[in-house]
C-alpha cells in the first residue's frame, strides 16, 4: 500500500518502509497529535518521536522490540501526556532540547543543534527552530537511497509555520529559522511529518514562503 501519511484519531497507523528505516505514524489524543515510531530495519532498534497521548496504544505499537529513546519535539503538554508512562514501561531515554527541558514532567537528556539521535544504524540530526517554543526542534533523516525525511513537530505544517501567538518577534525568529535551516538547506522532495495533521513536502510549500512572511503567521 502506498504511504499517504493520512491518519485519524483512534484509526490505523500509516506505515512507510524505507530501505533502512520503517516509519509508523499514528494519531493520538483529543488534539489529533501525531506520534512517530521509527525502527531500524537492520538492528530492530526503535525510537519514538512525541509520546503525545494514549500510552497503551503507543506501547502496543512499540511491542516487544523495546524502545531506545523518546524524543519530545517541544514542551507543550499535548506532545508529552504519555511520556512518563512510556518511559517507565520501556526504560527508554527521554530526550528534549535543553531550552524546553523544564517544561517536561520528567527529567530528560538535553539535545542541542547538530546533535545526532541514533536509531540503530540510522541517525536523526537535531535542528533547533526557535519561536513556537524556545526549544522546538525538527529531526532530519537523510535516507542514503532516497529523499530526506523531516519530523517538524509544531514548527512547520502544510500551509504555514507553527503558532507564535501573534508575537512578531517569535514569528520572525521561527520563519527565519524555518527558511534558513530547512528550506535553504534541503531539496524540494524532502518529505516532512508535522506534529498534527497531514504530511507535505518542502517543494509543495516553498512557493508560499513569501505569503507566510507577509501575513505574519
Amino acid at each position: 500500500m502506498t504511504y499517504s501519511g493520512d491518519v485519524t484519531p483512534g484509526g490505523a497507523p500509516a506505515v512507510r518502509e524505507l530501505d533502512k528505516l520503517t516509519i509508523t505514524k499514528v494519531s493520538v489524543g483529543p488534539m489529533d497529535n501525531n506520534a512517530y515510531l521509527l525502527r531500524c530495519r537492520e538492528t530492530g532498534e526503535q525510537v519514538l518521536i512525541d509520546a503525545a497521548n494514549e500510552a497503551p496504544r503507543l506501547l502496543d505499537l512499540v511491542g516487544d522490540g523495546g524502545l531506545a529513546a523518546v524524543v519530545t519535539t517541544h514542551r507543550h503538554m499535548d506532545h508529552w501526556v504519555a511520556l512518563e508512562e512510556v518511559v517507565a514501561k520501556t526504560g527508554a531515554r527521554p530526550l528534549v532540547h535543553a531550552d524546553d527541558a523544564e517544561g517536561l514532567p520528567i527529567d530528560a537528556e538535553p539535545l542541542h543543534e547538530g546533535d545526532t539521535v541514533p536509531v540503530g544504524d540510522c541517525a536523526l540530526e537535531v535542528i533547533h527552530l526557535k519561536g513556537h517554543t524556545p526549544g522546538s526542534i525538527a529531526l532530519l533523516y537523510r535516507d542514503p537511497s532516497g529523499v530526506p525525511h523531516l519530523f517538524t513537530g509544531d514548527s512547520l505544517f502544510p500551509g504555514g509555520v507553527g503558532n507564535t501567538e501573534k508575537d512578531p518577534d517569535r514569528f520572525g525568529q521561527l520563519i527565519d529559522d524555518v527558511e534558513r535551516k530547512l528550506f535553504d538547506r534541503l531539496p524540494d522532495e524532502t518529505w516532512f511529518y508535522p506534529g498534527h495533521g497531514k504530511d507535505s513536502t518542502l517543494g509543495a510549500e516553498r512557493p508560499a514562503l513569501p505569503q507566510w512572511r507577509a501575513r505574519g503567521w
